[in-house]
Order: structure tokens, then sequence, then C-alpha cells
């Protein structure tokens, strides 16, 4: 019995990393990219609760195959893993000691790193005029943002910067 707990917990630690498809759920709509950037082309369009397999993670990006075969990364947030789902239905002592040996712990845990940019992809940076464009649609007037807050009942307040450390 101890000895089948052990191989069971060792499968379950050495499975995520054996290159294994991981089946997962997509939480909502999103684009099938041929790279894992948010510029990449759009390979397909994958509808909210389509089932798709998790092959390789790299940043916050996740390479899937669709049940149709397609491949693709699609963003790390998008996905539900069928692991956490069934943690929190079935709580057999089973799912817990395969909770405990992957995530540390019996509750279901979500965490997402992202490293920032490095020096090649800073020295290779351009512009992106669109995205400019775009973002300067979000931007309000003064009287706009005044209208608004007065309308939540808002009032300002004037914060002093911390002093700058030595």
């Amino acid at each position: 019995m101890r000895i089948s707990l052990l191989l069971l917990l060792a499968a379950a630690v050495l499975l995520p990393s054996s290159g294994l498809a991981e089946p997962a759920t997509l939480i909502r709509a999103t684009e099938l990219r041929k790279e894992p950037a948010s510029d990449a082309p759009a390979v397909a369009f994958l509808a909210e609760q389509a089932k798709v397999d998790a092959l390789e993670r790299k940043g916050g990006w996740t390479h899937v195959r669709t049940e149709g075969g397609a491949e693709g990364w699609v963003k790390m947030l998008t996905l539900r893993y069928a692991g956490t789902v069934q943690a929190k239905q079935d709580d057999s002592g089973v799912v817990r000691a395969l909770g405990v040996a992957r995530g540390g712990s019996g509750s279901a845990q979500a965490t997402t790193g992202v490293r920032g940019l490095d020096p090649e992809k800073l020295a290779n940076a351009q512009p992106n005029p669109q995205e400019l464009k775009k973002m300067e649609t979000f931007a309000v007037s003064k009287e706009s943002a005044a209208a608004f807050a007065a309308s939540a009942s808002l009032q300002a307040k004037s914060i002093a910067y911390p002093k700058a450390a030595p």
C-alpha cells in the first residue's frame, strides 16, 4: 500500500513535465495564435468552453491542440484545467494526494509569472502606431473625468509623493 502511494505520488510529480498533453477547457472565446505573442497571426478562433489539450507553456502562453487537431498558442489565463475542476468536485484521497504533489496543497490555485522584457527585445523594439491610436481612444477629457467623479461623489485629494530612497 505504501509503495503504491509513493509510486502514485512520483507519477503525479513527473507527468506534468513529461510532455504529455493535459486536458483543459477555454473559459472564454479566444484566438488560437501561430506563435506565443499577441501580435502573432491567428490560426483559428476558439469558442468559449472549447476542449483542448495543453502541450507546453512559455511565459504567459500555452501551446494547445484542439479536438480537430489544430495547434497554436493561447493566453495561459484563458484555460481551466480538468484536474482543477475535478479536485473541487471529487474530494477523494487520491485527488487530494495528487493536488498536494502537484500544487503544494489540497486546494486549487493558479499562479502566473511572466518575466519582463529582456535586453534583446528592448533593442529590437519597434513603435506600433496602430496600438498607440487604440490607446488614445481610452483617453478622456479633464471635464469628462471631473463629471464622472462628481456623479460618484468622489472628491479630489492631494497626496505628497514619497521621497526617493538614497
